[in-house]
């Protein structure tokens, strides 16, 4: 095509390599960029996260202009300002005249769907390119799952590394061993050294868009500040080496732990800046890999860390647009009750929960232990419509995007999907948490205790969890031995559970505290 071409960059395709740029020309097309109103209220997005988005978008606009682009920028506060991608793209096409509109493939089905409609509605015509920055394409991963009983991640991901050659030796994996989970998820204690992820100080442009969302958005959840999160690619590749460097030789071990006081331990934290397109996956992966060929890092650190890329990245992915429009309703223990008021005050007795929203409050960011095994344990353990913990989690958290945030909540976490993503739902009494954690030697209950008044709330939720649930669940054999442990007990063992559990249930229901 000749004619000027007007190419919508979104706030998630932050990158050079996206595909709407390829074949685009400086002189003549037309890059339009959009602060959106809708889109930074299509939840109540934590402050933290917004300002990491239009700070990054902003830096990536003024990035292309001084490379010689045209880039129609609109300001969430610009006078008249569009505040849908519709009213946005029709205002453009108005004023450019374009012969052509041209898109990246939306990350989101509601997003997708007001691009469908729209394209109709044009009177040019609209490309819209496949998403590459991802290993696996939409077709490429119905193709691997079709026909299949049960998809499962790790067979997916086997896939992946063969097609990205990443840990490959010749056809056989690096190490002898695809997985090596069975090295992972030791404790930590207190006196391991602990870097802090990399850290950058806001710019003119960064203190702009924290005074814009202090203003536009003060009711929303989260503190503004401190805002360390980098907002350019450049930062974004620093953050990459300090965790190559400091953090990776030991992300293996400690990926699971959890220590009061330290929010990241050897977390990467880089998750947000993939989702935007700051960093590129397999860039990262081959830094990784680069890692443990130069023996700066272990085969069990270096692994796990790719296959949270390469597998469950991608494959939490392919399970959202195979999913439906409903995939996000789906409630299969048919849970109703309200998420507590806590998982916004952070206001509760349990040790854990208070920890991990504390910190979701004032850094939009918890790592995925705290995620599954704590905030969305209890959630699932207490019955929580997980339509709900959906919306919470897309809210609260500086990487949450609805193609990444759904099958990780509906699937892994809240079991809501009836095993279609996972093949068992990750329940777990307090045990679990004081294995893998201080947080239980700080807390008002005593995690030794079953159902006493005093006993962590996790211990009688589990059990009545597995109760209410049997007939869904008894024939799971990864829930077996539970089953069988469960049938042993005797009656009022049973009832004194069920009791226990029932009375923190109506205090929930009742507003109070926990």
């Amino acid at each position: 095509m000749t004619g000027k071409r007007l190419i919508l960059i979104m706030g998630d395709q932050l990158s050079r390599n996206v595909s709407a740029l390829k074949g685009a020309r400086k002189t003549k097309d037309v890059i339009l960029m959009g602060e959106l109103w809708d889109e930074a209220t299509s939840v109540q997005h934590h402050k933290k996260k917004i300002i990491l988005v239009l700070s990054a978008m902003r830096h990536f606009a003024e990035e292309l202009r001084k490379d010689g682009w045209r880039v129609d920028y609109q300001k969430l506060d610009d006078k008249g300002a569009a505040r849908s991608f519709t009213a946005l793209i029709k205002r453009a096409v108005k004023e450019h005249k374009p012969a052509a509109l041209v898109v990246t493939e939306p990350s989101e089905k509601r997003v997708l769907l007001e691009g469908e409609v729209l394209g109709k509605a044009l009177s040019i015509p609209v490309d819209i390119r496949a998403d590459d920055r991802f290993v696996a394409s939409h077709e490429e991963f119905d193709d691997w799952a079709k026909g299949r009983k049960q998809l499962r991640m790790e067979y997916f991901y086997r896939e992946m590394r063969r097609k990205t050659g990443l840990l490959m030796e010749h056809d056989k994996p690096a190490g002898g061993e695809w997985n090596f989970d069975k090295e992972n998820r030791k404790p930590a204690s207190a006196d391991l050294f602990m870097p802090a992820p990399k850290g950058f100080k806001p710019d003119a442009i960064t203190k702009d868009v924290i005074a814009l969302v202090k203003d536009k958005f003060a009711d929303h959840f989260g503190d503004a500040e401190p805002f360390q999160f980098a907002v350019t690619r450049k930062g974004a590749l620093k953050a990459l080496d300090h965790f190559i460097e400091e953090a990776l030789p030991c992300f293996g071990d400690f990926q699971d732990a959890m220590l009061t006081g330290e929010r990241f331990l050897y977390h990467s934290v880089l998750s947000a800046y993939l989702n935007i397109g700051l960093l590129d996956p397999l860039e990262v992966c081959q830094r990784a890999e680069n890692a443990y060929l130069s023996g700066e890092a272990p085969i069990n650190a270096v692994e796990g860390f790719i296959r949270q890329i390469i597998g469950w990245r991608e494959y939490v992915r392919g399970h959202y647009w195979r999913g439906g429009e409903d995939y996000v309703r789906q409630n299969y223990f048919a849970n109703s009750r309200k998420l507590p008021g806590f998982y916004w005050s952070g206001d509760t007795d349990m040790a854990c929960m208070r920890e991990a929203i504390t910190q979701t409050r004032e850094d939009a960011y918890a790592h995925h232990i705290q995620r599954l095994m704590v905030t969305g344990l209890f959630a699932m353990l207490a019955g929580i419509d997980p339509y709900d913990v959906h919306e919470w989690y897309l809210i609260v958290y500086f990487d949450a995007f609805e193609w990444v945030e759904a099958p990780n909540v509906i699937g892994m976490s809240q079991y809501a999907d009836g095993g279609a993503l996972g093949s068992k739902p990750y329940a777990a009494s307090g045990a679990y948490i004081n294995r893998m954690s201080d947080y239980c030697k700080n807390c008002r209950y005593a995690v030794s205790k079953k159902t006493e008044e005093n006993a962590c709330p996790f211990n009688p939720l589990y059990w009545d969890f597995l109760a209410r649930n049997e007939d869904k669940l008894k024939d799971n054999p990864r829930l077996s031995q539970m089953y069988r442990t469960w049938a042993k007990m005797d009656k009022g063992t049973k009832l004194s559970y069920r009791a226990r559990a029932r009375a923190i249930l109506e205090k929930l229901d009742a507003g109070e505290r926990i």
